[in-house]
């Protein structure tokens, strides 16, 4: 019988499938979003034995309901997809049916480049959730905070200056009672430590350094009108605020609890001295996976990080480009840990230098050390090993050589 592929193109409310075989197109259907619609598409693939179904999206429900049920699902990026519809078109035409033809294509021709989608476990892909939403909260907040933080520096900048964080709890807990220049000019000394006493202050600073960096800022001049709209506004931005904050909090504990409790939650946390980072940590984990087959070599792990270069080369031109085409997350994450290793392994400060040395910016250093990191991570990945820096022979080398 003759090997059968399919392609789905997904959208929000209807999916178009097409199955072929030998460049002929067998079938072709709408698939409505809904559970008899996917339940539907799960017994049409099993009845018509179709080898494999190509996707562009690597996750999601429906790529979750074909691997329950047994189907070969194939990640075609994106740029590949765009890259292959002038090979099965003359104009330059484009429909959802057309894309899905194309993907069933190239899941019958060009498996060599392609990769079947093995997913992680239920664990791991609870530990991508909560640090992607995270993440999500996360920029959220910053673009609230930097939306109060002008406000504040239209006509009260003292407010912003009193405490370190404008977005940590105490200092919207500040803004809450004081949101105005008008509500904070009777506050004085002695009512400024009774809040810091009822709000746990735990910084270094007295309430008389406190309220002298509040009295010491600028003062605005905004009319009675303008103040009543900006406190209103400021009372509005800390109102959403302090909930994103809380929920940002309790997320990065449940983060903390599930990396810890993970099968490779200690080979991640071995590479952080400081607990603080069980958040990189337990992005570094979700995203790598603990799938070992995904990632055969360092190679493919350093690419998809978006630590290695793309090579450019063209008669007497070679160049080596940034990556853009790569797993976001991943490479911020790994960019973290190159960051912070540097100020206390030195091993990572010694490639960090000389990276610098060779007329590399920051940035450029940072993704050469990440690529160093990324090597000895696939290594302790694939062995499932914490990293033992008493272990590590460059770095024991290397002290060796400075005595």
């Amino acid at each position: 019988m003759e090997e059968r592929t399919a392609g789905l193109d997904l959208a929000s409310e209807e999916h178009r499938l097409v199955v072929v075989a030998d460049g002929r197109r067998l079938d072709q259907r709408r698939i409505v979003h809904s559970e008899d619609g996917v339940a539907a598409l799960v017994r049409h693939l099993r009845e018509s034995r179709v080898a494999r179904v190509a996707i562009e999206q690597p996750n999601g429900l429906v790529v979750d309901r074909l691997l329950d049920a047994g189907i070969a699902v194939v990640a075609v990026h994106p740029n590949q997809l765009a890259a292959a519809r002038d090979r099965y078109r003359a104009g330059g035409g484009k429909s959802d049916g057309f894309d899905a033809y194309v993907l069933a294509e190239l899941a019958r021709t060009d498996m060599h480049r392609l990769r079947l989608l093995e997913p992680d476990s239920d664990e791991t892909k609870a530990l991508r959730a909560l640090t992607r939403t995270r993440e999500d909260l996360v920029e959220q907040k910053v673009a609230l905070a930097n939306q109060l933080r002008a406000q504040l520096d239209a006509f009260w900048p003292g407010a912003r200056a009193i405490f370190f964080d404008l977005d940590s709890p105490i200092a919207l807990c500040f803004l809450e009672r004081y949101p105005s220049p008008a509500d904070a000019r009777s506050l004085g000394t002695k009512r400024l430590a009774g809040f810091l006493a009822r709000n746990g202050y735990s910084g270094r600073r007295s309430a008389e350094e406190l309220l002298a960096r509040l009295r010491s800022a600028p003062e605005g001049r905004a009319g009675d009108a303008e103040q009543e709209a900006r406190r209103a506004i400021v009372l509005a931005l800390v109102a959403a605020l302090k909930p994103l904050v809380e929920q940002i909090r309790l997320l990065t504990s449940q983060i903390a609890g599930a990396v810890r409790a993970h099968q490779d939650g200690q080979i991640f946390l071995s590479l952080f001295r400081d607990p603080k980072s069980v958040v990189t940590a337990a992005e570094l984990l979700a995203e790598i996976g603990d799938n070992r087959a995904r990632h055969p070599t360092s190679a493919t792990l350093e690419a998809i990080a978006g630590q290695a270069p793309v090579t450019v080369q063209s008669g007497k031109k070679n160049v080596a480009c940034f990556r853009w085409a790569c797993n976001k997350n991943l490479r911020a994450a790994v960019s973290v840990l190159a960051d912070s290793s540097r100020h206390h392994n030195p091993w990572a400060a010694d490639i960090y230098q000389r990276a610098r040395a060779r007329g590399h910016d920051h940035p450029h250093a940072i993704r050469i050390l990440g690529r160093a990191w990324l090597r000895i991570i696939w290594r302790l990945w694939q062995d499932r090993t914490p990293y033992d820096p008493d272990q590590h022979g460059s770095r024991n080398r290397l002290l060796a050589a400075e005595g």
